[in-house]
Formats: C-alpha cells, structure tokens, sequence
C-alpha cells in the first residue's frame, strides 16, 4: 500500500511513520525540513516542503491509496486552509480514504450533545483558538464527500502503547482524562488495516 503521512515528524506522526515502515508499506512524507526526521529506510520517500502550498500538497499526494494527517495547528489557521488543498488532490488523484489527527475538544460535549466539547465546561483550555482550527480543518472534511475518520484523543501524554484503550463515536469516553502518544497512533494505524468508524469522529481516552 502507498501512504502519505503528513505532520511525520509531530509526536504521533513519528509514531505513525515508524507503524508504517514496520509493515513494509511504500511511505511518503512532506517535511519542511528533512533533517527533522528520524528515521531512514529504503520505503521511505522524503518531499521538502510546506502544507500550506498547494503544488507541494498535490506532489506528495500523487499516486496515494490513503493518507493520514497528523497535522496540527499553529494558532494560525494552518489546519484549516491546508485540508483544503489536501482534499482537493485526493480528489484529483482519486485517493478515498483519509484519517487525520484531531483533539477531544471538537467532539460533542456529553453535558450538551448540541455543542462541542471545546465550547463548553468540559474544556479545561482557556483558549479555543487551536480547538477552532481543528472544527474548520473537520467541518471540511465531513462536506467532502471522501471517506474520513477524525480521531479525537483526549489531554495526550508521553507514553508507549499499551493497547488497552477506550473509543466513542462523537464523544469522549466516559471520564476520560488522558491518552498516551503511542496509543493513539497504534488506534490510529489500526483502521489502516481494518473497515471501521468511516465518515466518523472518534474519542479515544483511557
């Protein structure tokens, strides 16, 4: 299978990238900065360049079965105005599938199903900048008409797989308080490989 990461050298995208040449899958990735990587391997195929420039998007995509985005946000609208890029290559090349990386704050609110988590006191953030460039980034994706999931972790910690984890559609588990790195990308790599939780947002906490 070919697969773009996008956002490889992030905290769960280095996680992710490592999944990916483990199962000897063709990988690519766009970096701004190739010296940021980590890791070498012979599958690996490294694009200098920027997310937010459409031309670098539409080069790492080409020729994709799937892409998964770990990207996250800069304060700056980064998150929303490159998912659109991204969603219009994958349209053009055809490519399906597309699970990205989102926060907890932009699942429901369990108190109040009629807005999310971010907008209300279920939030421990005093800003909700980042929560509302993730809604945006969201919002886009479930008009597009590709087939996406948005995984949500909760308050995300340092920490290895453990594999023992709690999922939700639309909400965070119940008193879910925090997820390790290395479990949210191994939920994360597991819908690679298996149908589920398509066109969803999903809450992932302990």
């Amino acid at each position: 299978m070919k697969i773009c990461i996008l956002g490889s050298t992030g905290r769960v995208g280095s996680e992710l990238l490592q999944l990916a040449l483990q199962d000897s899958h063709d990988i690519k990735v766009l970096v701004r900065d190739k010296n940021r990587l980590t890791v070498s391997h012979r599958n690996l195929h490294i694009i200098e360049g920027n997310v937010l420039d459409e031309n670098d998007v539409k080069k790492v995509l080409k020729e994709t079965d799937i892409v998964i985005s770990a990207l996250g946000t800069d304060g700056n609208g980064t998150l929303s105005k490159c998912m659109l890029h991204i969603i219009k290559h994958m349209k053009e090349e055809e490519i399906g599938r597309i699970i990205t990386i989102g926060t907890a704050g932009i699942l429901q609110a369990r108190t109040n199903p009629k807005i999310y988590r971010f907008q209300s006191e279920e939030s421990k953030r005093r800003s909700t900048t980042a929560a509302e460039d993730h809604l945006a980034a969201y919002l886009s994706l479930k008009s597009s008409g590709l087939c996406w999931t948005n995984i949500c972790p909760t308050h995300l910690i340092d920490g290895e797989k453990t594999g023992t984890y709690r999922t939700e559609v639309d909400m965070l588990p119940l008193n879910g308080s925090k997820i390790t790195v290395g479990d949210t990308a191994h939920f994360t790599w597991s819908l690679v490989k298996k149908e589920g939780y398509e066109n969803s947002r999903v809450g992932i906490a302990y």
